[in-house]
């Protein structure tokens, strides 16, 4: 078997389990976030349960407009909050709230080998520590707070084989822009797709979090990749040792296997208003930008950051753009702020928002306006999604956005 085919059959106290059958799952972990959870927290209520199946495996996270924008997000997060008080769930409120998918691996709360279901599609970033995390709707999760169980098909698998020397500035980032756009967004329809190779094995795991953060671009249930030694060393920085280390067997069968030469990969941009649209950042040179982001779950972590500042530094921003940077976390703010990395920002005339999804779904913290143009280090750009529907969102890694927001212009860090 696979590794996500083990961890489901363990998970649903079977031997082994095949792609396509049907397995009802014991969950580990179970999360929603300030625009999902109330909507499972109805229909927790509409089916008259009493209590969760255990207080310490559901997580609520007010991520999305954080802090509340309005009267009505304000009140979507005092129903996650009451409902957490009323059930000792786990809720963090604003001060330690973070954007769930950089906020949970920090706690230590997804590991090797669990079974983790969201009512949010990036849930399955989680496989960057060798977790099966898929995403799922509400009412699924509502079901799974009441019985700690849920059901699903077994996906089947698709092995992407990375290897060779990454160019300079190509990241984690730009390994999942290059391989969406060459299966496209319905590539892995349904499927899970296991990231491996010596490219792979030598990335750190930030890098780790934002390819498996988008697999849910090319359509796929999961993404995953096995724990190695930078796993358990992550985790031993935490605390956590001897996690639970689960591996393919070399004879499994994969539905396809794609192996993939980064040395032929430079930095990708995707252009609106499809993740799958990724070409060279030189293909996009020119286009004149008014906002850059950089932040979200796939692309707010420290290194990230780091990465950012690398190029900032010394300079300042295009007069023409505004740039916003989003630190995922309060720890990841706090060291950035230790390693000076804020002041290099605010010197540039960046402004600092405070952890949230904001600007990435078009809810807070700079939504665009009708005919403006942004390059952001989020996960998707389709219409509408930074605003207007008549705006337009390029993706890119974060040294590419940095280097947009000196020049007011799609550039290649090379020419900062």
């Amino acid at each position: 078997m696979t590794i996500t085919e083990k961890i489901i059959a363990r998970h649903s106290g079977k031997e082994s389990v095949v792609p396509g059958e049907f397995v009802e799952c014991s969950v580990d972990l179970v999360l929603a976030n300030d625009i999902t959870g109330p909507l499972a927290i109805n229909e927790f209520e509409k089916a008259g349960a009493k209590k969760v199946f255990d207080p310490d495996k559901i997580v609520l996270i007010p991520d999305h407009f954080t802090p509340c924008k309005d009267i009505q997000s304000a009140e979507l997060v005092k129903k996650l909050r009451n409902f957490a008080r009323k059930h000792r769930v786990r809720f963090y409120e604003i001060g330690k709230v973070g954007i769930e998918h950089a906020l949970l691996p920090e706690e230590g709360l997804t590991r090797p080998g669990d079974f983790i279901v969201g009512a949010d599609s990036h849930t399955c970033t989680y496989g960057a520590v060798g977790a099966f995390s898929t995403g799922m709707g509400s009412t699924d999760i509502a079901s799974a707070m009441i019985t700690g169980k849920v059901w699903i098909k077994v996906p089947s698998s698709i092995k992407f084989i990375y290897k060779g020397k990454k160019n300079k500035y190509v990241g984690g980032k730009d390994l999942i822009l290059y391989t969406i756009g060459k299966i496209g967004v319905d590539g892995a329809n349904y499927k899970s797709m296991e990231f491996t190779g010596e490219t792979i094995r030598d990335l750190p795991m930030d890098d780790r979090f934002t390819i498996c953060n988008m697999a849910i671009e090319a359509g796929a249930k999961n993404g995953i990749i096995e724990p190695d030694d930078i796993t358990l060393l992550y985790f031993e920085e935490k605390g956590i040792f001897h996690p639970d280390i689960i591996k393919s067997d070399e004879d499994t069968f994969y539905e396809d296997i794609i192996e993939i030469d980064v040395s032929d990969i430079m930095p990708q941009v995707s252009a609106p208003h499809l993740p799958s649209n990724s070409k060279n950042v030189d293909e996009y040179e020119n286009v004149k930008i008014d906002q850059v982001v950089i932040g979200s779950c796939t692309n707010g972590r420290i290194t990230d950051l780091r990465r950012a500042a690398s190029i900032l530094n010394g300079h300042t921003i295009h007069p023409e753009v505004r740039c916003i940077i989003i630190p995922a976390t309060q720890k990841i703010y706090q060291q950035a702020l230790k390693e000076g990395l804020i002041d290099i920002f605010l010197t540039a005339g960046c402004v600092i928002s405070p952890p949230t999804c904001g600007p990435c779904l078009g809810g807070h913290m700079g939504v665009l306006g009708e005919g403006e143009t942004a390059i952001a280090t989020t996960n998707r750009n389709f219409i509408g999604r930074m605003g207007h529907p008549k705006s337009y969102v390029y993706l890119s890694n974060p040294e590419v956005a940095a280097a947009s927001a000196i020049k007011g212009k799609i550039t290649h860090p090379d020419k900062i």
